[in-house]
């Protein structure tokens, strides 16, 4: 913010121009997801540092966490008023706030068709509003990881495994579909499946545990019925995993498919759970395998690339410029860090308004140019007129 308040325009000896970083002339309504309580401070607390009033509406599956957050707020000297934590409806909230003529923006994370209605709902309400409201999302991702046949494999392995099934792949960025050469596969077969067996799932309470449960019911219901279509194809195997239990909480083993169809359903559609699918290539369709990586979903979030070639990962890097707007090149796609990789995707994958640096405040202000002139002229006339 102090950085954005220092940046000034050129002033002159006839005149001092200034920007002035107001906030925006009415509320933000902040809406947070369940999956990183973080993201529940994140999302109100930049708009309000930018001066603004803030609406809060938490996931009805976080209300308990997102309250501390709250309360925390509070006890750090946070006045009433300035962020209002409305836990709630989506429906009802959004309805009262979408019919305002203060609405002045929003800034969401969740679902890219929950986000795709409000956008709708903002248009269709355009013109009560007193000025154009500023929509920031960040939705959903169908993230890759793609090996190139000079990729390390524990490297590899390690990143498939962390990317996939850490927080059971309740991230947005979760390394989802991965493409990986025929030469390497032999290999990464093998170690994935011995890496996969020795994974804990169980309490969070218990650290030895790497997995958790998923959400809810309806989460565990969405990713069992991926799992139960990959099962009943005959484009696709599971190699491991598969198992599903709601006897004693949602638990979902971490499953690992392998598909023929590089279009197949669980490449393409986003599940939100521990189930990762994998397309093995032919080596020498490499470049046709990235233009597939690049066109066969509609998102653009995280992707990551794997090698050991300097000219393959330059090739990589270039053909999938607008597959993911946070790219890793020899790591796992997820665990972006603020103010070393901000976040955001674009596509489907929302407005890429990157939380974690200055480009996403910049989005609650609204700048006021100021002239002040010390010698303003005294006469209409031109000095070419004569």
């Amino acid at each position: 913010m102090s950085e954005i308040y220092s940046e000034q325009i050129i002033s002159t000896n006839e005149d001092w121009n200034r920007i002035e970083y107001r906030p925006l002339e009415g509320f933000v309504f902040a809406v947070t997801p369940f999956n990183f309580t973080s993201i529940g401070g994140n999302l109100p607390i930049t708009p309000a540092l930018m001066g603004n009033t803030v609406l809060w509406k938490p996931s009805g599956s976080a209300v308990y966490s997102n309250y501390f957050i709250m309360k925390l707020l509070q006890e750090a000297g946070l006045p009433d008023g300035v962020i209002n934590f409305i836990p709630g409806s989506g429906s009802l909230i959004g309805d009262i706030v979408f019919n305002s003529e203060w609405l002045g923006g929003v800034h969401f994370t969740g679902s890219t068709e929950v986000f795709n209605e409000m956008w709708k709902k903002i248009g269709a309400n355009i013109d009560k509003y007193r000025s154009y409201p500023r929509l920031v999302g960040e939705t959903g991702g169908k993230d890759f990881v793609f090996a190139h046949k000079d990729a390390d494999v524990d490297k590899l392995v390690t990143a498939l495994i962390r990317g996939a099934f850490e927080y059971q792949g309740q991230k947005c960025s979760a390394a989802s579909r991965a493409y990986i050469p025929e030469s390497l596969w032999g290999e990464v077969k093998e170690k994935l499946i011995n890496e996969v067996k020795t994974i804990k799932v169980g309490d969070v309470e218990d650290f030895t545990n790497f997995m958790g449960a998923v959400i809810d019911k309806k989460s565990f219901d969405k990713i069992k019925g991926y799992i139960d279509y990959a099962r009943n194809s005959n484009e696709a195997e599971i190699i491991i995993g598969g198992n599903c239990d709601d006897t004693i909480g949602y638990f979902v083993e971490p499953t690992i498919i392998v598909t023929q169809n590089p279009y197949f359903k669980t490449m393409t559609e986003e599940i939100f759970g521990p189930v990762l699918t994998i397309y093995v290539y032919e080596d020498n369709k490499f470049e046709e395998t990235l233009n597939i990586c690049n066109e066969s979903t509609s998102y653009g979030l995280t992707g990551a690339i794997f090698s050991r070639n300097r000219k393959a990962i330059v090739e990589m890097e270039s053909a999938l410029e607008y597959a993911a707007g946070n790219l890793y090149i020899n790591d796992k796609p997820t665990g972006a860090v603020v103010g070393q990789q901000p976040f955001g995707g674009a596509r489907a994958s929302g407005t890429n308004d990157k939380a974690g640096s200055k480009l996403n405040l910049l989005r609650w202000v609204s700048p006021r140019v100021i002239k002040e002139a010390f010698n303003a002229p005294s006469d209409y006339r031109y000095s070419f007129m004569k």
